[in-house]
């Protein structure tokens, strides 16, 4: 029984065996299709681990990577992808995690350098075994085509949008399918207008036949060319080169159009030139000849047969050389210079066959002409000589207005100064290049501006205007005397000055020592007179007083006797004026003069509320002087200043010596001070600025001063005071 059931169990396997063999036959038959399919796919299968190492390919995939199999599985992916960018690359992993397979591109760059675009389809773990398959397939090839295929597209697009020449694509009925941009510029309208028009719609009807025979040039040949005048719609006429090809595709026609409306104004303008060339040429007033290299003359103007006293016909048949004398050293330099510059501009004489001799200017110019050299003559004999004339006319004005004694500029009707004299800068101190970037208006006080420019306008072609202006350009007002004349040369104007400060000052001061001689004449008389009675009543006043008892009428006997003094004063003063005094010369110190002067006056001071504030530098010598006089001047001075300041204030003293031996003594109050007007007048007899004053204490105080070979200078600021500064010599010699 146990036997049996072994047997019928055996029996079991045994068909399960041979079942599973037969199993095994049918798989290893299947394994072998696959292997095969796998080794002669035409795309490359590639299985890859987790980290994209290659586990199994097929001889495509080594063909791809243009690897050995053996080279090949000891490679990873990731060493092809240097191309790729690490996010796409992580990208595409990722897809593939997510959906578990995914088709995409990748870019490859083997071993030798070569680059190859390829597309695989990738499954992630299909039979469990932890590795990935994936089929890729070289698609370089289409992708370059396709890069060509675009490439062309843009060149096509490029050219056509780019294009300087307009471009338009139309149908058989003339309506407009594509333009390019040059196109709308050409035709002055945007896009979308000209693909609603067609090409009738610029043709005017004088030349609509030119548009049909394009079409029948085009049916017949598929390609015309020629030119097109349009009228576009904004009134504007244009001429178009036209070059159309049919047919380019569908039903299509290609046209370029070249605007060539400013070349055909040019072309027209040219033939125009070239016509008003011949008439310039012909009627042209200079002479005008075109010679061959050898100097042939070939054609001439009527100027030039006048010029060269010929016929035409026989002066184009002429050589230039025979009107120049043979051996004239600069003919060789001149044709050396031409032939070296191709252009030229001289001067040379002509011997002409009638035997006048004429100075020609010419001008000329290199093969400008049908290949001819061109040249234009002018006769300058006479302005030859009249350049003469005018250069030697100019040297001997040159001279004249070089050494003039007196200022000249001469001005434009701009009054900017054109020219000026050695003379003129030298008054002015300025150079004649400093001179002349001037303008006059600035030597021209604004107050005498529009007075002058009345006077001026009025003033005839040939008249003169004088008259004195004074300026002031840096070193004190100076006054000058002028003369000007309009119009010496057409639009210039001269102006003929001098300085006259010195003459004025010379005017003054001798019409000053004029009064002073008068004043001192009538002071010695009037002392004479007056002081006679003036004892008279002196003593009978001294007696009369001595009579009375008691003091009576004292105090009219003070009044009378002080105003007695007063006037025996003023005569005293008079007899300063009339006539040197027997004075002696000391030396002395002024310091001590002063301090002496201002102790009498303190109690003068004080009542005014005046303070004096001294000052003296140290060590000054003593100065070889009158010290009556001196102290009388500082008296003068020093009481002037009390009395200009009425509310009181500070008279200040300083005393300083001089480099060149002087002493400067100078005199400062704290007054309302002198307008500048005023100050020139100080020192003239009978000149004050006070109301009961006489004018004698400041014009003998300048006097005596004079005596000393001294000077007063008043300097003063309106509202802040008045200075004297007396400058006195320490050793120098005195006037007797």
């Amino acid at each position: 029984m146990i036997q049996h059931m072994v047997k019928e169990e055996t029996k079991k396997l045994e068909a399960k065996v041979e079942e599973l063999q037969q199993k095994l036959r049918t798989m290893e038959k299947q394994n072998m299709f696959l292997q095969l399919t796998f080794e002669h796919a035409n795309d490359a299968i590639i299985l890859f681990n987790k980290n994209l190492e290659f586990f199994q390919v097929n001889n495509k995939a080594c063909e791809l990577f243009e690897l050995s199999k053996d080279h090949l599985l000891q490679r990873n992916l990731y060493e092809f992808l240097d191309l790729m960018s690490k996010e796409e690359v992580n990208y595409q992993e990722a897809q593939l995690d997510r959906l578990g397979e995914t088709e995409n591109e990748l870019i490859l760059r083997l071993d030798n350098g070569n680059v190859k675009f390829v597309e695989y389809s990738a499954v992630r773990n299909p039979d469990e075994s932890g590795l990935d398959i994936c089929i890729i397939r070289d698609v370089t090839s289409k992708k370059n085509m396709e890069n060509e295929t675009n490439k062309s597209k843009q060149m096509y697009h490029d050219v056509f949008n780019r294009a300087v020449d307009g471009i338009v694509v139309f149908d058989k009925e003339g309506f407009f399918i594509d333009v390019n941009p040059a196109f709308c510029s050409n035709f002055a309208m945007s896009k979308l207008d000209l693909l609603q028009a067609k090409l009738d719609d610029f043709v005017e009807d004088e030349v609509r036949y030119k548009v049909e025979k394009i079409w029948l040039l085009l049916d017949k040949y598929g390609r015309v060319r020629g030119e097109l005048p349009v009228l576009l719609h904004n009134g504007e006429r244009k001429r178009f080169e036209v070059t159309i090809t049919a047919n380019i595709y569908d039903d299509y026609y290609l046209a370029i159009m070249r605007d060539v409306t400013e070349k055909r104004n040019m072309e027209l303008q040219l033939q125009k030139s070239e016509e008003r060339f011949r008439e310039m040429f012909q009627h042209a007033l200079d002479a005008i000849v075109l010679v061959d290299n050898f100097g042939n003359i070939m054609r001439a103007n009527p100027a030039a047969s006048r010029a060269f006293e010929l016929p035409l016909e026989e002066l184009e048949k002429s050589k230039l050389q025979q009107f120049v004398q043979k051996g004239t050293s600069k003919v060789p330099t001149i044709i050396k210079e031409f032939n070296k510059k191709g252009e030229i501009r001289e001067e040379l004489e002509f011997h002409m066959p009638n035997g006048q001799k004429k100075l020609l200017e010419f001008t000329a110019n290199k093969g400008i002409i049908d290949g001819y050299n061109m040249i234009i003559f002018r006769n300058v004999s006479e302005r030859r000589k009249m350049e003469k004339d005018l250069r030697e006319s100019e040297q001997k004005f040159r001279k004249i207005f070089n050494n003039a004694m007196d200022g000249i500029i001469l001005w434009d009707d701009t009054c900017t100064i054109i020219d000026a004299n050695p003379n003129a800068s030298k008054i002015f101190e300025l150079s004649r290049e400093e001179l002349m970037a001037q303008c006059l208006k600035q030597y021209i006080p604004m107050e005498r501006i529009e007075e002058m420019k009345h006077l001026w306008n009025q003033c005839e072609e040939n008249e003169q205007l004088s008259g004195e202006l004074c300026h002031d350009y840096g070193k004190g007002p100076q006054i000058f005397e002028f003369s000007a004349k309009k119009n010496v040369v057409e639009g210039l104007h001269m102006t003929i000055f001098r300085n006259i400060t010195e003459k004025r000052e010379m005017e003054d001061q001798l019409r000053k020592s004029d009064t002073l001689t008068v004043v001192g004449e009538l002071a010695a008389g009037i002392a004479h007179e007056i002081r006679n009675p003036m004892t008279a009543l002196k003593g009978f006043i001294q007696l009369l007083q001595n009579s009375m008892e008691d003091g009576q009428y004292a105090m009219y006997f003070d009044v009378i006797t002080s105003e007695l003094k007063r006037i025996e004063s003023i005569i005293t003063e008079f007899l300063v004026l009339a006539k040197p005094q027997a004075i002696s010369y000391q030396q002395k110190s002024v310091v001590k003069i002063m301090q002496e002067t201002l102790d009498l006056l303190s109690a003068q001071a004080a009542l005014e509320n005046v303070q004096f504030a001294s000052h003296y530098e140290d060590q000054l010598p003593d100065v070889y002087c009158e010290p009556n006089q001196l102290k009388q001047v500082f008296i003068n001075i020093l009481k002037n200043a009390i009395e200009v300041m009425p509310k009181g204030g500070t008279v200040t003293v300083n005393m300083k010596q001089l480099e060149n031996r002087n002493m400067l003594i100078s005199i400062k109050d704290e007054g309302l001070g002198i307008p500048g007007d005023k100050i020139k007048k100080l020192g003239e007899p009978f000149y004050t600025t006070k109301e009961r004053g006489t004018g004698l204490g400041l014009m003998v105080s300048y006097k005596i001063v004079e005596e000393h070979n001294g000077t007063i200078e008043v300097e003063s600021e309106l509202g802040k005071g008045t200075t004297f500064h007396i400058n006195l010599p320490i050793t120098q010699a005195f006037k007797s």
